[in-house]
């Protein structure tokens, strides 16, 4: 059985913040790793690269960025596709005071369609967890790279933007977490022109890092396979979605790690197929199943209008 170690994140998961970025494409290998100021941003102190990764993603340096109200701190970072097919990447990285070390925020950025030896360059800008932040103070940061996640960009998943081919698009939310219980809700929108139909359960596998199937995990239907009340119960419904309408279906788990043991199993690329024949769709929620190797799979239920 594949097991993969879990990665350690500086902040917790909830902290993630979205962001404004913005970037540059160009042919060949990444951005110079070597310490400079990064001119994307405004003057300030460099940093070191982070590359948990390899060379996948190096930071280029970091300095401060035009605010509502005053400065805030930014970073400039490059993303090399070194694959053989086209990638879209989720990148989080977390901004430090640099006199203290101390975590001001973690930031999330997608990196869409990156051709296979192309680098992108972007700039992200922290958002309103700095507020306590002076505008000197905002220069005086560093920026490291915490996890980078890449999947094919023809499975990527998407809540907004241009509908999919397909007309409908797959994606997972936050969900939640409390006493070692995972509930992730895998999302379903027709955002095409045509009634889509529904039944069952969708079909999940769970991928490694190296989006390779984790053996020995059973995937189970129903929430209540793990836990009740979760949400992710009950039988299969016969559903039509009129564009514009959502279904949801929960993953359910438990990261529950016994002694004596193998290791806990990490599987942050569960591979959705929505129903039989439908494309496949890869989401990010990171599952960290421990050593239970137990993923519940709720039947997919139709959302109320928002």
């Amino acid at each position: 059985m594949r097991r993969t170690p879990l990665p350690a994140l500086a902040l917790p998961a909830a902290c993630l913040l979205l962001l404004t970025a913005c970037g540059t494409e160009r042919q060949g290998a990444a951005a110079s790793a070597t310490p400079s100021t990064a001119r994307d941003c405004g003057a300030g102190s460099p940093t070191a690269p982070g590359t948990p990764d390899g060379d996948e993603v190096v930071v280029i340096g970091t300095g401060t960025g035009p605010g509502a109200d005053r400065a805030r701190p930014c970073g400039t970072y490059a993303v090399t596709n070194r694959g053989t097919e086209p990638l879209t990447y989720t990148v989080t990285l977390g901004f430090q005071d640099a006199d203290t070390g101390r975590g001001l925020t973690n930031v999330k950025d997608t990196v869409e369609a990156v051709a296979p030896g192309r680098t992108v360059r972007r700039t992200v800008t922290a958002d309103d967890a700095t507020a306590g932040v002076s505008s000197d103070a905002a220069g005086r940061v560093t920026l490291s790279v915490l996890t980078v996640r890449g999947v094919p960009a023809a499975e990527a998943s998407s809540e907004g933007g241009a509908c999919p081919p397909t007309g409908v698009r797959v994606y997972a939310d936050e969900g939640d977490a409390a006493m070692g219980l995972r509930v992730v809700g895998l999302h379903l929108e027709n955002c095409g022109t045509r009634p889509y139909r529904l039944k069952g359960h969708p079909r999940v596998e769970p991928l490694d890092e190296a989006r390779e199937r984790v053996d020995g995990v059973a995937v189970l239907e129903g929430g209540d396979a793990i836990a009740s009340g979760t949400g992710a119960d009950g039988p299969p419904e016969q559903l039509v979605l009129a564009p514009g309408e959502r279904a949801r279906a929960g993953l359910v788990w438990r990261n529950t790690v016994d002694s004596g043991t193998e290791g806990p199993v990490a599987a942050p690329y569960p591979r959705v197929w929505a129903k039989p024949g439908a494309a496949p769709v890869m989401v990010i929620p990171e599952l960290d199943l421990g050593t239970t190797g137990k993923l519940g799979v709720g039947p997919w239920k139709k959302e109320q209008k928002r």
